[in-house]
This record gives structure tokens, C-alpha cells and sequence, in this order.
């Protein structure tokens, strides 16, 4: 197979072809210091604050899509066959001001006006995808844009009224689709990548096998899909991560299939691409999705490297075991299945081989007599990392309980299930006092610690008082309890 070491994309109208590009670089550093497009700013340096938010564009099954997402821990060498368009590409008629930008001035959104590049790319992504947006639907679109001025209401007001100044059908992006897509189709040669001087290498395979060929050959590696987390480590704890494989670019990871039984999802698949089977199938899921993380996070971020990172306090872990989830692991031809829960063996230890990597998730559907919760308690209620989660099935054939399954992330060094109270669950009718029963036996589960999240006796009463809530919200209580 033949190589090449140049990185190609599209930034804004122009095609760029970038040498030796390190592993380490980010999209932000490259933007602000190569090409001096100051527009898209550094606030929090970790995915957060949204002030480096820019667009990328990628070809997927052939059609061109765009998503916002946080130039601040989005490497360079990831956007191989991608556009990447940044504030300064942003223009309505003539040269004049953008239909966001306008609407932004007249509703007065911006004060300081430091964050208002990275707010105006969000609202501008959600204008494309979504013109006359409700209040909700812009508030879910900027949950990853912090503004410490305006207080939201006059930028709330100005995303509303977005349309009013234009409409997408003659925006940039629009009026080029058919262009950028012949130029990303052309840029796609079916040729590995590798990039970068050897002691900040950064590989991008050509396919899915060449991955498992690639990984196998040099397991020391670190595997790159959304970066969400590998970039603090570059950015907040200055860590080396060559060779670095890249992997966001590979469509066999991006499958998802769908059956009567089961969602079957390669691992690359992103919490924004899941979105709408998560709304469809598995509805008691849809709340608890919009507050992993913000926006511009959840189109980058994976739900494999969610997985795979291991983290006692990932969001989708608890949630997944407790529908039943299993991974498939591959190392290079090789494959083998396992239950999600056993994937995790300690803090920071999976049974995951040198070279191995989590190829897919299947995520068995529940059945008509089962009955799901997912729960999420955090200081703040959005964009925030949890100190409890919580995913709970319990299936109730003729008042009596036949299956339970509670799994909880935050209360020990893995995201693990509560066997004990599932046991006193088991067999028992559906009652108030049985689900009391079982958060008493809870305190047999699990010995939580203490950190600046949270106590250990708090994690331990809000564990406990999930599962009431549980049986009070699944039993019809008038009132829904807020989050």
C-alpha cells in the first residue's frame, strides 16, 4: 500500500496540502498562528467555553455534512478530506453582514464580543440545519458556548430571528455544496497517511483493515477518534501521543445498523449521529443524551471512545450495561465479543489487549415489559461531568418483577452494577417497599469516594434515592421530577 505525508483539506474557499503535520498540533494553533485567522478565539483550552468553534465539514455515504465543533482539541491531521470553515468565510450579499452576524447586532447578542465568533458558528450551524429554531432547540445548540455578558436572552432572541435577515437556501455553504463535494470526493485517494517528524508522528489508515493492521503493528499507539479527551491531554497536561492513529475519517466505524433485537454501531459512531435511533428506539435515553457534554463535544466525541477510555465517570457506560450492551474487540483479524460490564476490570484497566481496540457496541432493545431510566447528577445541569450516573431496566410481567438490571458510574473504580439491590428486586412484587428494600441493600454495592464533585455519603443517598425516584416516575407519579 502506498503512502503519502501530506495532510489535504479545504479551510473556508481554498484547498490547503500541509507536510510533517505533528500529531500534537491543533486545528486552533494552526488557524490562529499559520494562517492568522484570529477570529476563532482560545478561552478554555479543554472543549468547554466554545469560543474556537468552527464548522467541519465530511463526506458521509456521499453526502456533505457539516457540524460545529471545538477547534481547541481538534488535531490538524484529523481533518484529511475535510472543509473546515471558520467565522471569517461568513458573509451575506454583497459583502454584507451574515444573516447570523445581523441578527446577532440587531437583538444586541454581543457585549465584550470574545465569545461571539465561537456563538455565532454554533447558531450558524443550527441556522443551516434547522431555520426557524425554538428556544430549546438553541438553548441544546449552545450549551457548549459560555458568555460571561449578555445573560443568553439577547442571543437566544437574535438565533430565533436569524431567518428574518436570510434564509440558508443562499448561504456560502449552500450555493458551494455540489463544489466542496466534488473537491472532498477528489482529495479521497484510498492512501494511508503518515505525517509529522518521527517523535510526533501522526498515522492515518486508509481503511478499516489497515487500522487493525496499523494498531497491531505499533500497540504503543494512541488511538484518536473525537480527541474530546486525548486533547486536554495535549493541552492541559502537555502529554506526548505519538505515534497518534486517526481514525475519525474511517466510514466502517460510522455504521450503524438497526434491528428488531438490536443497535449494532461501529465504535467511531458520534453521540450527535446516535441522536435520532436514541429518540426513536430508545426514548428513555433522549434527556439524558442532550446533557453529555455541550454541542460542539457531542459531534466529535464517540460513544466506542467513550468506552474504550475506561473512565469511571463516562456517561454512556452506565446507561449501556444496563440495557445489556456488548462490545466486539478486534486485533487485527481477530475478533472476539464480551459483555460490556466485563470490559471494565479496574481503575484505568480493561481487558483490552495491546494492539486490541473496540471495533463495535450492539445495544440490545428492550421488550414492551421493560421498564428503563437514565439519571445524571451533576453540579451544573449542562456540559458538565457527572458524579453519579445511573441506568436503570426492570422488567414486570403480571406485578411481579422478573429481571433487573442497575448499573451506576461514579460510585466505584469502573462503572459496575448494583447486584445486590438487583437481587432484591428479583422475584418481588412492583411496590414502593421492595424498591425501598433494594436502596437499603444498595450501601452493600458499593464504598464511593470522596472527591470535589462529590462526598462519598452524598453519592450514596442520591444512589439510593435514584432508584425511589425510579419506582415513583415508572408508577405514574403526576409530577415529573426534575433532572
Amino acid at each position: 500500500m502506498t503512502h503519502r505525508s501530506e495532510i489535504r483539506f479545504l479551510l473556508n474557499g481554498r484547498a490547503v496540502s500541509l507536510p510533517q503535520v505533528p500529531a500534537s498540533q491543533t486545528l486552533l494553533d494552526f488557524l490562529r498562528i499559520e494562517r492568522r485567522l484570529t477570529g476563532t478565539k482560545e478561552g478554555c483550552a479543554e472543549g468547554d467555553c466554545g469560543a474556537c468553534t468552527v464548522l467541519v465539514g465530511r463526506l458521509h455515504e456521499g453526502a456533505l455534512r457539516y457540524e460545529a465543533v471545538n477547534a481547541c482539541i481538534r488535531f490538524t491531521a484529523s481533518l484529511d478530506g475535510c472543509h473546515v470553515v471558520t467565522v471569517e468565510h461568513l458573509s451575506g450579499r454583497d459583502g454584507a453582514l451574515h444573516p447570523v452576524q445581523r441578527a446577532m447586532v440587531e437583538h444586541h447578542g454581543a457585549q465584550c464580543g470574545f465569545c461571539t465568533p465561537g456563538i455565532i458558528m454554533s447558531l450558524y450551524a443550527l441556522w443551516m440545519q434547522t431555520p426557524q429554531p425554538t428556544e430549546t432547540q438553541v438553548e441544546t445548540a449552545l450549551q457548549g458556548n459560555l458568555c460571561r455578558c449578555t445573560g443568553y436572552a439577547p442571543i437566544i432572541r437574535a438565533a430565533v430571528a436569524a431567518s428574518q435577515y436570510g434564509t440558508p437556501e443562499a448561504d456560502h455553504l449552500t450555493l458551494e455544496r455540489d463544489r466542496v463535494t466534488a473537491e472532498l470526493t477528489a482529495l479521497k485517494d484510498g492512501r494511508r497517511v503518515e505525517t509529522g517528524p518521527d517523535d510526533n508522528r501522526s498515522i492515518l489508515p486508509a481503511d478499516l483493515d489497515d487500522f487493525a493492521a496499523a494498531y497491531a503493528a505499533h500497540p504503543q499507539a494512541t488511538v484518536i477518534a473525537g480527541s474530546t479527551d486525548v486533547g486536554l491531554w495535549v493541552t492541559k497536561f502537555l502529554r506526548p501521543i505519538s505515534p497518534a492513529i486517526f481514525i475519525a475519517h474511517l466510514p466502517e466505524l460510522k455504521s450503524v445498523e438497526v434491528s428488531p433485537e438490536a443497535i449494532t454501531l461501529g465504535s467511531g459512531v458520534s453521540y450527535s449521529q446516535l441522536q435520532p435511533l436514541i429518540a426513536e428506539h430508545l426514548p428513555h435515553l433522549s434527556e439524558y443524551w442532550d446533557r453529555i457534554a455541550g454541542w460542539q463535544v457531542r459531534n466529535m466525541g464517540t460513544i466506542g471512545g467513550n468506552i474504550a477510555n475506561g473512565s469511571p465517570i463516562g456517561d454512556t457506560p452506565p446507561v449501556l450495561i444496563a440495557l445489556g450492551a456488548e462490545v466486539t474487540l478486534r486485533h487485527g483479524a481477530a475478533r472476539r465479543n464480551l459483555p460490556l460490564e466485563a470490559f471494565f476490570i479496574d481503575y484505568g484497566k480493561q481487558d483490552r489487549r495491546p494492539g486490541e481496540f473496540v471495533e463495535s457496541i450492539r445495544i440490545p432493545l428492550p421488550s414492551p415489559a421493560t421498564r428503563c431510566a437514565a439519571y445524571k447528577i451533576s453540579k451544573r445541569r449542562d456540559e458538565d461531568i457527572s458524579a453519579v450516573a445511573a441506568g436503570l431496566s426492570v422488567t414486570v410481567k403480571g406485578g411481579m418483577i422478573t429481571d433487573a438490571r442497575i448499573a451506576l458510574g461514579g460510585m466505584a473504580a469502573t462503572p459496575k452494577r448494583a447486584a445486590t439491590a438487583e437481587a432484591a428486586l428479583q422475584g418481588q412484587p412492583w411496590s414502593e417497599a421492595t424498591f425501598a428494600t433494594a436502596a437499603r441493600a444498595m450501601s452493600e454495592d458499593f464504598a464511593p469516594l470522596s472527591d470535589w464533585r462529590a462526598s462519598a455519603d452524598y453519592r450514596m443517598r442520591v444512589a439510593q434515592n435514584l432508584l425511589r425516584r425510579f419506582f415513583l416516575e415508572q408508577d405514574g407519579l403526576p409530577v415529573r421530577l426534575s433532572a
